[in-house]
C-alpha cells in the first residue's frame, strides 16, 4: 500500500469501532529516560491488557537518556496486545525518538519535533561505529515494525546518510531543499508539518482529547496512569545525580561506624543508604550478581587486610579497587552507552571526593561537638563513685614475705604463698632475704628488707 499511515489509522479504526468499551489509558513520558521508567511502563500495559483498553497514549516530552532503557521500552510497546498512540507534546529527542517510533501511530502538536537519534562520545564527537550501527538499526527496525520509512529513521542517527527524494503523503516528491536533514553531514529531525507530510506523523493536534475525538473515543473512559510511589523512589536512587550521593553517605556511614565504639546510628545509616543504592539499581537490572561478587570479595580482602594481614598493601588495594570497581558498573548498567560512562565516571568521582573529605571533617572535628557526644557519651569513672583500677595490693601492707629474685630495684617476692612483682626503694635487695610490704604505689608494690 503506498499510504501505510492511511492504512495504519483504518487498522486503529477499525480496532476502535469492534472493540468493547474498554478504557483509554494515559502515560505521560516526560524528561529524562532512565532505568525506572521501562517498570513503570511495563506495569501500565499490562494493567491495560487486562481491563482490555482501547489504546494507550503516551504523551511524550522527553530531550532522551538511556539508550538500554529507551530500547526496553520499545520492546515493550511493540509486544503490546493494546493500540499505542505516541502524542509527542513539545518533543521526542535521541531515545524519545526510538520509543515513538515504537508506537502504532504519531500525533504531535504544533511545533513539535521528533529525530536526532545519534550517541556522542564524552567530548560531544559522534560514537564508534559500533554504537551508532547499534542505534541506528534500532531506529531502523522499530520504524520497520509500524510500516514506517526506515531511510528517515537511520538518517535521524547517522548523518554521514543521505536521502536524494522521498515522496511525501500526497505523493509530491521532496528532496534536500525541502527537508535539510535529507542531505550528507545533516541529521534529520522533523518539524510537526514534515513529519506529517513524510508520514512519520498521523496528524497535528492541540490535545489529547483531539485526538481522541479523531478517533471517535471523545466519550470513553480515560485513566491517567501515574508512577507508584516505590516507582518514584527507584527512579529517584537510579538518578545518576542521587545515586554517587547514597554511595558517598554509605560509605561515610560506615567509616564513622569503624571510628566510634560499638554499633549505632552511623553504622544504620550507612548500610541502609548502601542497602537503597545496590537494592535500587539490582532491581533495574543495572547490577546483576557479577557486581555482587565482585562488591563482597573486595570488602572480603579489606577486611583481611585490617584483621589479619599486617600492614596494609597488595591485599587491600585489591579489595578497594574491587568495591569500587562493582560501584562503577553499577551506574554504567548492562548496555551503556557513552553518556552513561561519562555519568558513571563523574559520579564515582564525585562520590569518592565526597567520601574523603567528609571523612576528614569527621575524623578532625566531629568528635569534638556536642551532637558526637550525644550520639557517644563519654563519662568520667570517679573513684568516689566505686570505680576502680586497684588489683587490691593494699590488704598486703604490713606483711612479711621473701625475696625470689634479687631487686634491682624490682624483682619478685613471695608473700603468703604467692608470688608478685615488687619494687624496693631504691636499694638493692638479694634474693632470699627477708622482706615487709610497706606500701603501695599505682598497684606496685613496695618492700623493704627487714
Amino acid at each position: 500500500m503506498k499510504n501505510p499511515c492511511l492504512f495504519l489509522f483504518i487498522c486503529i479504526f477499525s480496532s476502535v469501532l469492534f472493540a468493547e468499551d474498554g478504557p483509554v489509558y494515559h502515560v505521560p513520558i516526560h524528561g529524562t529516560i532512565d532505568m525506572g521508567l521501562p517498570h513503570y511502563i511495563q506495569r501500565v500495559v499490562n494493567e491495560a491488557e487486562e481491563n482490555n483498553a482501547n489504546i494507550i497514549i503516551f504523551d511524550i516530552d522527553t530531550f532522551g537518556g538511556r539508550v538500554d532503557a529507551a530500547t526496553q521500552i520499545k520492546d515493550i510497546i511493540l509486544d503490546s496486545k493494546v493500540t499505542t498512540i505516541a502524542f509527542i507534546n513539545k518533543r521526542a529527542i535521541s531515545a524519545g525518538a526510538l520509543i515513538a517510533l515504537s508506537c502504532d501511530s504519531i500525533f504531535m502538536t504544533p511545533g513539535a519535533s521528533i529525530g536526532a537519534a545519534t550517541a556522542v562520545d564524552l567530548q560531544g564527537n559522534k560514537a564508534s561505529e559500533k554504537v551508532i550501527s547499534y542505534m541506528r538499526e534500532e531506529m531502523a527496525s522499530t520504524a520497520e515494525a509500524n510500516n514506517r520509512s526506515r531511510g528517515i529513521a537511520t538518517a535521524m542517527v547517522d548523518e554521514e546518510l543521505s536521502i536524494d527524494f522521498l515522496l511525501n503523503m500526497q505523493g509530491d516528491t521532496l528532496t534536500v531543499k525541502d527537508v535539510e536533514g535529507f542531505a550528507e553531514g545533516k541529521l534529520i529531525t522533523l518539524s510537526t508539518q514534515l513529519a506529517v507530510q513524510l508520514g512519520i506523523a498521523g496528524g497535528e493536534f492541540e490535545r489529547i482529547e483531539d485526538v481522541l475525538k479523531y478517533l471517535g473515543l471523545e466519550n470513553v473512559e480515560q485513566k491517567n496512569t501515574k508512577e507508584s510511589w516505590s516507582e518514584k523512589l527507584v527512579r529517584f536512587l537510579t538518578n545518576p545525580v542521587v545515586a554517587p550521593l547514597f554511595m558517598s553517605l554509605g560509605m561515610l556511614g560506615l567509616f564513622m561506624e569503624i571510628k566510634s565504639p560499638g554499633f549505632g546510628i552511623p553504622g544504620i545509616i550507612g548500610l541502609t543508604c548502601l542497602a537503597l543504592f545496590f537494592g535500587s539499581h539490582f532491581l533495574v537490572g543495572l547490577a546483576d550478581m557479577t557486581e555482587v561478587i565482585f562488591l563482597l570479595a573486595g570488602i572480603a580482602l579489606i577486611l583481611m587486610e585490617i584483621l589479619v594481614v599486617p600492614g596494609f598493601g597488595v591485599v587491600g588495594i585489591s579489595g578497594i579497587i574491587m568495591v569500587f570497581y562493582s560501584f562503577f558498573k553499577m551506574l554504567i548498567g548492562v548496555y551503556p552507552s557513552p553518556e552513561d560512562y561519562y555519568f558513571a565516571y563523574m559520579g564515582l568521582s564525585v562520590g569518592i571526593i565526597t567520601s574523603v573529605i567528609m571523612a576528614v571533617i569527621f575524623y578532625k572535628t566531629f568528635p569534638h561537638t556536642e551532637l558526637y557526644q550525644k550520639l557517644i557519651p563519654f563519662t568520667p569513672q570517679k573513684s568516689g563513685e566505686g570505680f576502680t583500677i586497684s588489683k587490691g595490693y593494699d590488704v598486703l601492707i604490713g606483711e612479711m614475705g621473701k625475696t625470689v629474685t634479687d631487686l634491682r630495684p624490682s624483682g619478685k617476692v613471695e608473700i603468703i604463698g604467692k608470688y608478685y612483682q615488687a619494687m624496693s626503694h631504691g636499694d638493692y635487695i638479694e634474693s632470699n632475704e627477708d622482706i615487709i610490704v610497706d606500701g603501695v604505689d599505682e598497684n606496685q608494690i613496695l618492700v623493704k628488707k627487714v
